[in-house]
């Protein structure tokens, strides 16, 4: 088969990569967080904070070594399938893309929201389809014409949602109550492990900053440095505004579960700084679908391109703007859709624990990459053996385990069914 990864072109360097993975993680989530987090743990809310960063960055340390040794476009599904074949690879590709869609449709109506609260003619219903279409389609359309283009929209709005956050932090400081920061009672490990179960979800989204893997330069230097970059930078700026949140609004800060942080500003900044915090969410929102339809058609152009889903399709690549125009097109299509009928909601069960499963496939890939393929003198291999892949698996073992009954059996049936559907696909192919 013809290695169409040829036909790219990589643009994409430290910074733009960086910028994704940021962009794709905070997204509208770390708006309401704080006031979630400091009503199961009050002041002790940064230990939760530090726990849950430490936890995630064992696991992306995993993804920089897979991301080192599979440098074709895909992410997750490509180091998968890589390690396992194609039917690990279809699970892994559907769960992504499913739970990728689905947050999509989440945010998008969260945005419709945002602005219907600012003013009433979004919360018509001809309104709020026509600025769905609007968002898709635009969205679409610049990342048809140029990953160079696509990227670039991914920078200015990781630069455009980061402002407001850090002024909040410069300036809270000086609202800071002292006594507002002092913990009077260490959690225990089970209201950690729980409180961190929750913020497990706002540190997530890495897996779908790094599928252009296929367009980034020096690929097995780029993308684990941009992974470390933007974890690092990520833990620290979620620690500051916990920080400043809870020293500016102390116990009243639960309280303000739908915008905390705007509750914060107002209090720094007075009524103008609610308004810049509630502008910074909805940018944020517009920032996390920019790039998710950047990154994750790349997802449905792989299945397509390794013929592990029969649509060829969405493996085409524009022959004047070299991107997977049809995917892309696609993917956005599909997310319009879930987003105007609503439909989403009864699948979101399914979406949390997916990405659970896909971390621990990445996780396994690396152990088996790691002794089934000779390793390179550019790949980034983790530091002290098997030590750290065991440590993540124990991790995703532990959150999974705090998943809830429905949550469980809704990831069975789903795993069943797309068994079934590949199963059928590949009968098919024999036949032919």
């Amino acid at each position: 088969m013809i290695n169409q990864e040829e036909e790219f072109k990589r643009t994409i360097g430290v910074f733009g990569l960086s910028a994704n993975i940021m962009n794709v993680i905070i997204g509208a989530g770390i708006f309401a967080l704080p006031a979630i987090v400091a009503s199961s743990m009050g002041a002790s809310s940064i230990i939760a904070y530090f726990f849950c960063g430490l936890l995630m960055a064992l696991i992306m340390l995993c993804f920089a070594e897979a991301s080192s040794k599979v440098t074709q476009t895909g992410g997750v599904y490509s180091y998968i399938e890589t390690a396992f074949g194609p039917y690990a690879g279809f699970l892994a590709g559907v769960f992504t893309v499913g739970g990728t869609l689905l947050a999509d449709a989440a945010v998008s109506n969260a945005l419709v929201n945002v602005l219907g609260s600012a003013h009433p003619v979004f919360e018509l219903a001809a309104i709020r389809i026509l600025f769905l279409i609007l968002v898709f389609g635009g969205l679409a359309f610049i990342n048809v014409i140029g990953v160079k283009q696509g990227i670039g929209l991914v920078k200015i709005n990781t630069i455009a949602k980061l402002i407001p956050l850090l002024l909040l932090v410069v300036f809270g400081w000086q609202a800071v109550s002292v006594q507002n920061l002092v913990i009077e009672r260490f959690p225990d490990i089970q209201q950690l492990g729980k409180t961190s179960l929750v913020l497990f979800f706002a540190f997530q989204g890495c897996e779908s900053g790094i599928v252009v893997s296929g367009e980034v330069i020096n690929p097995k230097r780029t993308i684990p440095k941009a992974i470390f970059i933007s974890i690092t930078a990520i833990v620290i700026l979620y620690m500051l505004i916990q920080t400043v949140a809870q020293g500016v609004l102390g116990n009243q800060l639960p309280q303000h579960t739908a915008t905390p942080l705007a509750a914060t500003a107002d209090v720094i900044f007075g009524p103008i700084g609610f308004v810049i915090l509630t502008t910074g969410a909805a940018i944020s929102m517009f920032g996390f679908l920019s790039g998710d339809i950047l990154n994750n058609p790349r997802t449905l152009y792989a299945l397509s391109r390794d013929r592990v889903i029969p649509i060829k399709a969405l493996a085409k690549i524009h022959s004047s703007f070299a991107t997977p125009y049809i995917a892309i097109i696609v993917y956005a299509l599909l997310g319009f859709l879930i987003a105007a009928t609503g439909s989403f909601e009864s699948l979101v069960v399914i979406a949390s624990s997916s990405i659970l499963i896909v971390y621990m496939g990445v996780v396994l890939a690396v152990i088996k990459l790691r002794y089934s393929q000779k390793a390179k003198a550019d790949e980034f291999t983790i530091p002290g053996g098997l030590s750290i892949p065991i440590l993540s698996i124990a991790i995703i073992l532990y959150f999974l385990s705090n998943l809830t009954q429905n949550e469980i059996i809704g990831t069975v049936i789903s795993i069943g069914v797309l068994s079934v559907i590949y199963a059928l696909i590949y009968f098919t192919k024999l036949k032919k």
